[in-house]
């Protein structure tokens, strides 16, 4: 899957399914601190990850993502 394909899919289920405002969506915008994503938040992430990618997500993996880039470079490393 390409990369683009996959920061797509993330944009979308950020908007559609998390209810982000479209504008605070960019590379470098925190999880939580920028785009509001709580622990509640995080559950739904991984349901919808393990759907649209196939993989399911461990919360050790994701200790150090902060930035939604570093959240698409997680996704492209299990895809790849």
């Amino acid at each position: 899957m390409e990369r683009t394909e996959i920061e797509e899919k993330v944009r979308e289920f950020m908007i559609e399914d998390l209810e982000i405002d479209e504008e605070k969506i960019a590379p470098e915008a925190q999880l939580k601190e920028d785009l509001g994503i709580d622990s509640l938040d995080f559950v739904d992430i991984v349901v919808i990850v393990e759907k649209k990618f196939g993989f399911k997500i461990k919360p050790e993996e994701m200790a150090g993502v902060k930035t939604l880039s570093q959240f698409c470079d997680y996704i492209e490393s299990k895809v790849a």
